[in-house]
């Protein structure tokens, strides 16, 4: 990562702790996430236990994080977009339970923990997904209408996000394009589905939370477009440079799987340079929002420049 891009990022953030909003934020989720799901003693035992297993294996609430910064840029309240921050981390969680299974992207590990179905087997984490992902929809059904957003609204935004268009279409391409050369632009749009479009429907519905001008929620759309599809590149980048004692789960497994990626397709420092100019494009996108945006500005810098 370059000196330059570093320092602006930096510069943006001032003085702002990104340790401790994050930090701050993942124990509101949890805490809600805990009370939304049902307990592992509820029957069938089994299925809680594993949808509570991936669920609280240690992630980094990135995306819970960005919708309820997004409700903060907007003036919104965070308690207002808690449970739509645990909707969009329930359609994620299910996303990886699914991903890691044996038919999907094969992986044992995530989170530096065995995979779902490693503990469980592979039928229950099939359903432990399926229980996540319906569950998400639960839980945003029982959060307060907004004047411009009903709750119409709210349960389309996960739908469309999480569905055959988007983040479905993401994992089809990507199973597709294994072992074959695809382009930049084909690759992009894997990217797009797979991996941005959560992150774009996160911060969507934490404008929507706060009740959100429409355009507020253009703005928030491209942020979450640009720093979707930056995450990814560097998650590509990290595939290849880091450990999977690092990561957490399995390094190399894009290679190993033939797999197009950033690196593979445009090169190492290309894909570096394309992921700054996109976060450049996500912070341009929160100039409207002004200090209020600063956790938002935060969050994409870090996903930059990241280690793992």
């Amino acid at each position: 990562m370059s000196v330059t891009a570093t320092r602006a990022g930096a510069r943006r953030s001032g003085d702002f702790d990104l340790q401790q909003y994050l930090a701050s934020r993942t124990e509101a989720v949890n805490q809600a996430l805990n009370h939304f799901l049902p307990a592992e003693t509820v029957k069938p035992a089994t299925i809680h236990k594993s949808m509570r297993y991936s669920l609280f294996a240690g992630g980094k609430r990135m995306r819970p994080a960005l919708c309820l910064a997004a409700a903060e840029a907007c003036d919104g309240d965070i308690q207002a977009a808690l449970p739509l921050a645990c909707a969009v981390e329930c359609v994620h969680t299910y996303s990886l339970v699914h991903d890691d299974l044996p038919d999907m992207d094969n992986d044992d590990f995530r989170r530096g923990k065995p995979t779902n179905h490693k503990v469980f087997g592979n039928g229950i984490a099939v359903l432990a997904g399926d229980a996540l992902l319906t569950q998400a929809f639960e839980i945003a059904a029982q959060c307060n209408g907004w004047p411009r957003y009903s709750h119409r609204d709210i349960v389309l935004e996960i739908a469309k996000a999480a569905g055959s268009l988007q983040l479905i279409a993401g994992q089809v391409a990507d199973l597709e394009g294994e072992g074959k050369k695809i382009s930049a632009t084909e690759l992009q749009y894997i990217h797009e589905r797979k991996t941005s479009a959560l992150l774009s429907c996160s911060v969507r519905l934490g404008g929507m939370s706060a009740n959100c001008s429409p355009k507020q929620l253009k703005a928030l759309s491209e942020f979450g477009h640009n720093v979707g599809l930056a995450f990814q590149i560097i998650d590509d980048i990290l595939d290849v440079t880091q450990t999977s004692e690092q990561l957490g789960k399995t390094a190399g497994k894009d290679t190993t799987a033939q797999k197009a990626t950033y690196p593979s397709i445009v090169g190492m420092e290309k894909s570096r340079r394309i992921a700054r100019r996109l976060t450049e494009n996500a912070f341009a996108a929160l100039k409207m929002f002004k200090s209020r945006g600063q956790a938002l500005e935060a969050i994409a810098h870090y996903l930059l420049v990241r280690d793992k």
